[in-house]
């Protein structure tokens, strides 16, 4: 028997392959198909079984589309209703690949359909769990991302997945590996570790949602406690994952097209296309397409670009560095941004060579900024997440967090220039792309962001542990 995890970091995802015997079963599978197919191939295995843990919010699985190439079968746990041909198993069933067999275990909670698998060897060992987003390491799933559809409040879910992680996971031995759905840096829990995989003694040992003594109270209030809103974008994910989408070849031919400056022009004005940048800051900072948006593919692409692109239909077309296009298309498509019209062939040097207009960004060291605190301390606008800026910021600094950018434009200076700085510098020329598209252009970025200015003597707000703030 053979266990492989496929792991993705710009989405913090963990997808599994499992083989024993000449079968094999895919766990939570990316949109993009063709490793596990070239793996099953390469192993002399067939495919039986793609398991789905639930419907997922943060990216499109690739179980319709691997099911249909391979004839293997998609399995949900109760409750779960795709309008497409699934087997639904029932709480306790077992289904066998190869020597090996895995129970269904229905652990819901993080939502109705979510399923735990427990993976036994031929001696009927329990040798691992996957759990999807029922269980973290380091966390739970969020509770309050399936309460719109399952009419339910948050702490109802809390106290549901409470039950299922103390009646299902929980008694179950130590030396059982655990293969969480994600890691650190997903929005789908809040305290993830960065490791990928643990032992479930451990995970009872440190996992605060996990600790023996804990009452269901206590978990609803911790669980529920601090949970940033969700990204616009997840109920249009859960929708794909239930009812289908196109095939990500489709969508490659349209998204891979080259255009001409000429031809890029005519489709943004045609099609109302959101011109989005993908290179690097400095690149953006020296020279972008005027109303372009960036977001950085070398940063948390996907992530942002579902947080800030509130319309997963809407047209997009890009410009990438060079060699990249694929790889840009393909990481839209991840998150269900499958309406790539193309790229600006040449990039932004043939844009240039056109003679068209070039906009640019003016940016500032953090040292700049130290010598001119006095007089411009009213006008620091810090875009970095709450926890970040409660730990820490610059005195006087207002808080206006990227992902909520455009309900605060009413508080940026008309006339005077105001500051603005994220934790690197990566979502402060984010920011700035947004502010400049919106038509307010007396910004200046601060290069480096709060790492280069901690380094710095300019004032600061005492530093409070992020894990106190919860």
């Amino acid at each position: 028997m053979k266990i492989e995890q496929i792991y993705t970091g710009c989405l913090a995802q963990g997808a599994y392959y499992i083989h024993s015997n000449g079968e094999a079963v895919i766990i939570d599978p990316l949109r993009e198909i063709d490793s596990y197919l070239q793996r099953a191939k390469t192993d002399g295995v067939k495919i039986k079984y793609v398991l789905e843990t639930h419907f997922h919010a943060d990216f499109v699985s690739g179980h319709v589309t691997l099911a249909q190439e391979s004839g293997a079968t998609i399995v949900y746990g109760p409750n779960a209703n795709p309008t497409f041909d699934a087997h639904i198993a029932e709480d306790g069933e077992i289904l066998r690949i190869g020597n090996a067999t895995i129970q269904v275990m229905h652990t819901p909670g993080h939502t109705m359909e979510s399923t735990t698998y427990l993976l036994r060897d031929e001696n009927e060992k329990d040798v691992a769990i996957f759990t999807g987003d029922t269980l973290f390491l380091g966390d739970v799933g969020r509770p309050d991302l399936a309460q719109k559809a399952a009419t339910m409040t948050q702490e109802e879910l809390a106290g549901i997945s409470f039950d299922s992680l103390r009646t299902k996971i929980m008694p179950l031995a130590d030396d059982v590996i655990v293969y969480p759905g994600h890691g650190a840096g997903s929005a789908c829990g809040k305290n993830m570790m960065k490791e990928t995989v643990d032992t479930l003694g451990n995970q009872k040992a440190m996992n605060y949602a996990l600790r023996a003594d804990m009452t269901r109270d206590e978990f609803i209030a911790e669980v529920t406690n601090g949970l940033m809103p969700p990204p616009a974008y997840f109920p249009l994910n859960v929708k794909l994952n239930k009812e289908g989408y196109r095939p990500i070849q489709e969508v490659l031919n349209q998204g891979l097209r080259p255009l001409s400056p000429a031809e890029f022009e005519a489709v943004a004005n045609e099609t109302e296309a959101l011109i989005l940048d993908v290179r690097d800051p400095q690149d953006f900072e020296e020279g972008h397409i005027p109303n372009s948006i960036f977001i950085g593919i070398n940063g948390n692409f996907a992530p942002w670009v579902g947080e800030l692109i509130i319309d997963i239909t809407k047209n997009i077309i890009l410009i990438a560095p060079e060699g990249r296009e694929e790889e840009v298309v393909t990481r839209l498509s991840r998150v269900g941004f499958d309406n790539t019209l193309g790229y600006l062939n040449g990039g932004l040097a043939a844009w240039r060579a056109e003679g068209k207009e070039v906009g640019t960004v003016t940016s500032i060291a953090a040292k700049q900024l130290t010598s001119q605190y006095s007089e411009i301390q009213q006008r620091i606008f810090d875009v970095r997440k709450s926890g970040e800026y409660l730990s820490e910021h610059i005195e006087n600094a207002h808080h206006t967090p990227l992902s909520s950018i455009n309900d605060h434009l009413a508080e940026f200076p008309q006339s005077d220039a105001f500051y603005l700085h994220c934790a690197s510098g990566y979502r402060s020329m984010v920011a700035a792309s947004i502010l400049k598209a919106r038509g307010i252009h007396n910004l200046v970025n601060v290069r480096g962001g709060w790492e280069a200015i901690a380094a710095t003597s300019i004032p600061k707000t005492d530093f409070v542990c992020p894990t106190t703030l919860n």
